[in-house]
C-alpha cells in the first residue's frame, strides 16, 4: 500500500513539474521581444479559404458595428474606442473577443459595411495587440484566431488595399510560426489538437508552406490517433468536445480535397468514428447528456454536424473505450457513465460522476446531471464536478474522485483529477426481452472499503426502468460495521419535471410536458424531495428538484428503485401506486 501511495505522489509531482516547465517555456516564448524576433517569410497570397460551418447572426453584426460586444454574458460598449483597448469584464469575454470567431456574424450580414468593419477590427488588433497582450497570445486562443482569420479571409480581404493585405498576411504568418514553435507546450487534449488543426489549415491555405503542411499533417495524425478513441469518443470523456472538433475537422477534410492533397487517413478515420457518437449522446429532444463538462447543446451546430453523417443509423449502444452505455427501448433512453476518469493531463473538465445516468422519454428529459453553465463556469466548477451534482450515489458526502487542491497548484496546472475509480467493471446483456446493464466502481474502496454497484433494466417497450444500487466490500465479504457508511442516492430532475411526493412516503409522481406522467418508487426507502439546480440551461442556471434516498450501508446494503410510466397505474387499497417487483 505504501508503494502505491508513493507511486501516486511521484506521478503527481512529475505532472506538476512538467506542467510548470512547459508553462515557463511558453511564457518565455510569449514575451513580445521573443515574438517579434520570429523571422517570417510573408506568403504572397492565400490559396483557399476553408468553410466555416458555424452559423452567423446578422443581428449580432449590427450590434458589433454599433460598438456593443456581447460575449459570455457580458456586454461592453466601446463608445467609439477599439474593443481591444477596453477593460475586460471577464476572462471568458476576452477569450471570445480575441479568438475572432464572431467574424462569422459580420460575414452573415453580407454588406460592404460589415466587411469594412471586420477589416477595421482586425487592423485594430494588429496595431494594438499584435505584439503584446499575453492573453491574446495564449496558444489555444492563437489557434482559434488563426482558424477564424483563414475561414473569414474573403470577408476581411475583399476590397482591402495592398498595405492592409500585406499587414494581414505578415501578422498571420507570425502567429502560425509562433504556434508551430510552441506546439509541444500547448496543454494536452483539445487545445493541442486545435493547434494541430490550425497549423494544417495554414499549410493548406498559405502559399509556399509545403513543409509546414507535411509536418502539421503528421502532428494531426498523431493527436487524432491518441485523442479520438476507437469508439469515437474523446480522451477527455467530455461529449461536448465532439461538437467543438467536428466543425473544424470537416472543413479541414474539404480543404485537403480542394488542394488535391490526400488527407491523412487518421483524419478520415477519426471523422468516421466520431459521427456515430453524436447520436449516442443525444436524448429524444436532441440535447446531449450532461457528463464530464458538457454544457448547453448548440442545437443549430449539432444539426449541421449530423447532416454530414452519411450512415444516419441507430446510435451504438456500447462505448467501452469512452466509458459510456446507452439503453434504448420504445421512446425511452438511458445514458450512463461507466468509465474511469481520463488521464490526469486531460482531466481538467472531468467530473466525479461514475455510475451517474440520464433518463428521457420521448422529448422529455426526466433524470439529468447538473451539467456545466455556459457562463461563469469558474464560479460553478467546483460544485458541478462533485459527485453530488450527478444522479448517482455518494458515500459520507464525499466525491468518488479527488481533485488537485491548493491555490498555488491550481494557478499552475488547473484542477485535474488526481485520484478516482481505478477499476470499473461493466456487464451488458438481455433478460426476458429487457436490456440489462450492471456496473461496479471502486472509487470509494481506498477510503471507505466500499464498492458501488448499479444496475439498470429497461423494459422492452420503454415503459419501465428498474434500478438497483448495491454497496459491497472489496473482498466480497460483509461491510465492516466500524466503517463510515452513510450513503445518499440522488436523482436530479429536469426543471420541466413537476414532482410531488406521494402520501405513502416511498414514491414520487412526476408530471412531464404533454401530460405524460411517471411514478418513481423505492420500496425499502423513505423518499425525499429536495431542491437542486440545472446548470446547463441555455438561459442560465435553473431551479429544479432532486429525489433523494439516504441511509446506512450496514442497515440497507441494497436499494431497489423503479421509474414506471403512469398513464394507467395500478393502485393498492391505500391509493399508492403499486409497482410490482422485477428482479434484477
Amino acid at each position: 500500500m505504501g508503494r502505491v501511495v508513493l507511486a501516486e505522489r511521484m506521478r503527481l509531482a512529475l505532472f506538476i513539474a512538467g506542467h510548470g516547465w512547459r508553462r515557463f517555456i511558453t511564457r518565455l516564448t510569449a514575451n513580445p521581444r521573443y515574438r517579434w524576433r520570429i523571422r517570417v517569410s510573408v506568403p504572397e497570397r492565400l490559396l483557399i479559404a476553408p468553410q466555416d460551418l458555424r452559423t452567423g447572426d446578422p443581428t449580432l453584426a449590427s450590434e458589433i458595428y454599433a460598438g456593443r460586444f456581447a460575449f459570455a454574458g457580458k456586454v461592453v460598449a466601446t463608445v467609439g474606442r477599439s474593443p481591444f483597448e477596453m477593460p475586460q469584464p471577464s476572462r471568458e469575454w476576452s477569450e471570445a473577443l480575441l479568438g475572432f470567431s464572431w467574424l462569422r456574424h459580420l460575414r452573415s450580414a453580407g454588406t460592404s459595411i460589415a466587411k469594412a468593419n471586420a477589416r477595421a477590427l482586425v487592423a485594430d488588433w494588429i496595431d494594438l495587440q499584435g505584439g503584446s497582450h499575453p492573453l491574446g497570445w495564449e496558444l489555444e486562443i492563437v489557434a482559434r484566431r488563426v482558424i477564424s482569420w483563414l475561414t473569414q479571409a474573403p470577408l476581411i480581404l475583399e476590397g482591402a488595399d495592398h498595405a492592409f493585405y500585406r499587414s494581414f498576411l505578415r501578422s498571420l504568418a507570425r502567429q502560425v510560426r509562433y504556434l508551430r514553435r510552441t506546439f509541444s507546450d500547448t496543454r494536452d487534449g483539445y487545445p493541442r489538437l486545435l493547434s494541430a488543426i490550425a497549423l494544417c489549415f495554414a499549410g493548406l491555405c498559405m502559399t509556399g508552406e509545403t513543409r509546414l503542411l507535411r509536418n502539421s499533417a503528421k502532428r494531426l495524425a498523431h493527436q487524432l490517433g491518441r485523442q479520438i478513441l476507437p469508439d469515437g469518443g474523446h480522451i477527455s470523456r467530455n461529449p461536448g468536445v465532439l461538437i467543438d472538433l467536428l466543425p473544424d475537422l470537416l472543413p479541414l477534410r474539404q480543404a485537403f480535397e480542394a488542394r488535391s492533397v490526400p488527407p491523412p487517413p487518421a483524419l478520415l478515420n477519426a471523422i468516421d468514428r466520431m459521427m456515430p457518437m453524436l447520436r449516442f449522446f443525444r436524448h429524444g429532444d436532441g440535447v446531449f447528456a450532461q457528463f464530464n463538462g458538457m454544457g448547453a447543446t448548440p442545437a443549430d451546430l449539432l444539426a449541421t454536424m449530423l447532416a454530414y453523417d452519411d450512415a444516419r443509423g441507430a446510435p451504438v449502444a456500447n462505448a467501452p473505450h469512452s466509458g459510456y452505455q446507452r439503453i434504448e427501448a420504445g421512446q425511452s433512453v438511458v445514458i450512463a457513465d461507466t468509465g474511469k476518469p481520463p488521464p490526469m493531463a486531460v482531466s481538467h473538465e472531468a467530473h466525479a460522476g461514475c455510475l451517474s445516468f440520464e433518463f428521457s422519454s420521448g422529448r422529455n428529459r426526466i433524470v439529468v446531471n447538473c451539467g456545466m453553465p455556459a457562463m461563469n463556469r469558474e464560479s460553478w466548477r467546483q460544485v458541478a464536478r462533485a459527485t453530488a451534482a450527478h444522479s448517482t450515489a455518494t458515500i459520507n458526502d464525499t466525491s468518488c474522485c479527488r481533485f488537485l487542491t491548493g491555490a498555488a497548484y491550481n494557478r499552475l496546472v488547473g484542477v485535474p483529477v488526481i485520484e478516482g475509480p481505478k477499476l470499473v467493471r461493466v456487464a451488458r446483456g438481455e433478460r426476458d426481452g429487457s436490456m440489462l446493464v450492471r456496473a461496479t466502481h471502486d472509487g470509494y474502496a481506498a477510503r471507505y472499503k466500499l464498492l458501488h454497484q448499479r444496475s439498470w433494466r429497461l423494459a422492452r417497450d420503454g415503459s419501465r426502468l428498474d434500478g438497483e444500487d448495491v454497496f459491497l466490500a472489496p473482498d466480497g465479504g460483509e461491510v465492516p460495521a466500524h466503517v463510515p457508511d452513510i450513503f445518499v442516492i440522488r436523482f436530479h430532475l429536469h426543471p420541466n419535471v413537476k414532482a410531488s411526493r406521494r402520501a405513502d412516503g416511498h414514491s414520487v409522481l412526476l408530471v412531464l410536458s404533454g401530460k405524460e406522467s411517471w411514478i418513481f418508487s423505492a420500496r425499502n426507502m423513505r423518499v425525499e424531495l429536495e431542491e437542486s439546480v440545472f446548470l446547463s440551461a441555455t438561459d442560465g442556471p435553473r431551479r429544479s428538484n432532486q429525489i433523494v434516498l439516504a441511509g446506512s450501508v450496514n442497515d440497507v446494503p441494497r436499494v431497489v428503485w423503479t421509474f414506471i410510466r403512469a398513464e394507467k397505474p395500478q393502485t393498492d387499497r391505500r391509493g399508492a401506486a403499486s409497482v410490482p417487483e422485477l428482479p434484477l
